[in-house]
């Protein structure tokens, strides 16, 4: 197994007020709490955060609030998903100027069927622009989601020409063999497992740990995994069962399951919440995962 350095990051979700409001208050609670149970770090404005429905003036409040909150710059990540590289560029050097411990930087993704030439220099001129205080970025690639996948290769070319700015790789892309040969390329940087269910087998080849959606569940389930390479067949049920709904919903209503506050299922358009029965179905598989560890 290879070194885990990077450890357990949770994706952190993002908790709405009845009106629709960023409750910082709970958010800054929930990330203690994962942080407590072991977790290096918080990732917001992920997937699993919603980031692309967190404005500009929200990300500002809630960084400064997560500050206030006592929670140290150094234990959070920031995703940046913007289209526009000016965009990208001053969410990303917000992130660093605040002190964040890195940047989880997805590429832009309205425009499909892109080279990857094109992808390059859309990476070039962000990285370019934030000069000296390009550090700790981690490449995204979640191809289900952007339609753009960075290929091995691709990434590679980013690392030769920003070879001080680029920390890592997180890989949601589902694909075992893409998984591979990642880390047969580039192990000397963190390479970081999106799911679950190949994070043991990631580690065993030399992933250095996760920014995981089931982190805010149950770190003290993905930490052995991370730290031992040891598989964790209820971890892999959960997620299959995640997997048959739309997966931040599902997320958040688990997470509003375990905690008992509403806020946590709450979501924003374009997206719905998960309807009662599933949500309810999911939080029996919790219980029984939970259970299991207890027995």
């Amino acid at each position: 197994m290879g070194d885990q350095g990077f450890g357990l990051s949770a994706a952190l979700v993002t908790v709405l007020g009845e009106s629709g409001s960023i409750d910082s208050g709970a958010m800054a609670r929930h990330a203690r709490w994962c942080l407590d149970q072991g977790c290096s770090s918080v990732t917001l404005f992920g997937t699993t955060g919603e980031g692309s429905s967190v404005s500009r003036t929200e990300r500002t409040s809630l960084i400064r609030a997560f500050r206030e909150a006592g929670i140290a710059p150094a234990q959070t990540i920031g995703c940046v998903m913007a289209n526009a590289a000016g965009d990208a560029t001053e969410q990303a050097a917000e992130l660093l100027e605040a002190g964040a411990r890195g940047v989880l930087l997805a590429p832009p993704s309205y425009f499909k069927n892109v080279s990857e030439d094109g992808v390059f220099a859309w990476f070039n001129q962000v990285l370019g622009a934030l000069g000296a205080k390009a550090r700790g970025i981690i490449l995204y690639n979640i191809p289900s989601v952007t339609a753009v996948e960075l290929s091995v290769p691709l990434i590679g070319r980013i690392r030769a020409a920003f070879p001080k700015a680029i920390a890592g790789v997180k890989d949601s892309s589902g694909n075992w063999p893409y998984t591979e040969r990642l880390l047969a390329e580039h192990k000397d940087i963190a390479i970081l497992i999106g799911d679950e269910r190949s994070l043991a087998a990631g580690v065993r080849l030399g992933a250095q740990g996760a920014i995981s959606g089931m982190a805010n569940l149950l770190p003290e389930r993905l930490l052995p995994m991370i730290r031992e390479g040891r598989d964790d067949k209820g971890v892999h049920e959960l997620v299959d069962a995640v997997l048959t709904f739309p997966v931040t919903p599902a997320v958040k209503a688990l997470v509003a399951h375990r905690t008992g506050e509403a806020g946590f299922a709450r979501v924003r358009a374009p997206l719905v919440s998960t309807p009662a029965e599933g949500a309810a179905r999911l939080g029996a598989i919790y219980d029984a995962l939970n259970a299991s560890q207890a027995a």
